[in-house]
């Protein structure tokens, strides 16, 4: 079994560069479906899930090759409207792919998509966007299939702000007939960088970071070269690993406005940051302060992937804090990981009382979904003795190779497959 071996008490110091964004670079993969001819998308990260999608759109006919961190894809010769099964329950986000299909086959086939179970997810509002826009959709044992022999343009007003199915419905609407109104849409950084990327390839989507978001339909599409924006998450998480180890780290490839949030919660804890350009100077202290309460909300508000991760950072703060999650309702199953190594936790029904401890202990814990695994990493890192991190596959999912990252910055980790005798 594959596990993160940490020997904790180490500040963090060094430069890194943070790598680009999982959550743009899988719609804007999803969206070279659009039309025929050569992408290449650049600052791709190596991920489980990035590889899936690699997967899934071979498996459609896409051909890739990847060079580094960029990848080329000639989408040209699409052979099949239906994503595998076996393909869709290993990443949530495959469920992308229903737009730029039904944009450009008039009809795709999924079964309902896997990914981490972090609470309900349904994709009802996909559904419900995609309908609104022409589609039939078909419910069968164990498949999804929509159709439509034309899309049109029509007004879609969100229940919740969902971002995947805000940018599902971006991606089948470019090429529909009329205008879309997606209104109460989803105003994270990633819909803005897809609206990026639809409109060099020659969409006309305005809106995006807003609630309403308008999208007239156009004809004809052309292939591009884009390279997506860096990852507000995996920034947020090394920041946090800098600041609960007492550290100083500078990361690069860092757009500060689109990680607000965790930077003031940051602050408020007590860490020193300074920024210029896209580098982030962010440094620890021995006193981290309690901060109150903790919401998190859909973008601009505090993220809810940044929750485990501050979780494990204020565990070990002077004073009491306060986390309420209303993202998602199954967000807090580290809780119980925590508290083996330490953490004084005590969950409510939507919400958990921390109460700082002078620091955590090393033990064995489990990932249970991504953010959980970052929030248990970067606690081992502060931690006093030897962690071990098992659930390795969770991790991988969003973090490309986070242990020679945490290396690179003076980190004690080791990836180790099998049993572990010593460290």
């Amino acid at each position: 079994m594959e596990q993160f071996v940490i020997k904790g008490g180490k500040p963090l110091y060094g430069t890194v560069r943070v790598q680009g964004a999982k959550n743009s670079a899988l719609p804007i993969l999803a969206a070279t479906l659009l039309v025929e001819g050569i992408h290449e998308i650049r600052d791709v990260p190596h991920l489980s899930d990035t590889d899936v999608m690699s997967q899934i759109l071979q498996a459609l006919g896409v051909k890739m090759r990847w060079d580094g961190n960029n990848v080329k894809l000639e989408t040209s010769s699409i052979k099949t409207a239906r994503i595998p099964e076996f393909l869709m329950r290993q990443m949530r986000s495959s469920i992308f792919l229903m737009g730029p299909l039904l944009s450009r086959l008039q009809e795709v086939i999924i079964s309902r998509p896997g990914g981490c179970a972090i609470g309900a997810r349904p994709i009802d509002l996909h559904l419900k966007g995609l309908s609104l826009l022409g589609a039939e959709i078909e419910e069968g044992d164990g498949f999804i299939r929509c159709s439509a022999s034309r899309l049109t343009g029509a007004e879609v007003r969100l229940d919740l702000p969902s971002v995947g199915a805000t940018e599902n419905i971006m991606m089948a609407a470019v090429r529909a007939e009329g205008e879309t109104v997606i209104k109460n849409a989803a105003r994270e950084p990633e819909i803005s960088d897809l609206e990026r990327f639809l409109n060099l390839m020659g969409a006309d989507v305005h809106g995006a970071g807003t609630d309403t978001i308008v999208i007239r339909g156009v004809q004809r599409l052309t292939p591009v070269s884009y390279e997506v924006i860096p990852d507000r998450i995996v920034a947020g998480t090394l920041a946090a690993a800098a600041v609960m180890t007492g550290g100083e780290v500078l990361l690069t490839h860092v757009i500060r406005e689109h990680m607000q949030s965790t930077l003031n919660l940051l602050e408020r804890a007590g860490a020193t940051l300074k920024h210029e350009g896209d580098v982030l100077w962010v440094k620890g202290t021995s006193r981290l302060r309690g901060v109150g309460e903790v919401v998190t909300e859909p973008y601009p508000g505090f993220p809810t992937d940044m929750q485990p991760q501050v979780m494990a950072l204020l565990s070990v703060t002077d004073g009491q804090s306060v986390i309420s999650e209303r993202v998602f309702d199954g967000r807090f199953k580290h809780v119980h990981e925590l508290a083996r190594m330490g953490a004084d936790l005590v969950p409510r029904a939507h919400s958990v009382e921390i109460r700082g401890v002078p620091r955590l202990t090393g033990a064995t814990v489990q990932a249970t979904d991504l953010r959980a695994g970052a929030a248990l990493v970067i606690a081992g890192l502060a931690a006093h003795g030897t962690t071990r991190v098992l659930g390795l596959n969770h991790i991988d999912r969003g973090y490309e190779r986070l242990d020679r990252t945490l290396l690179q910055l003076g980190g004690q980790i080791q990836r180790w497959t099998g049993k572990i005798a010593s460290c």
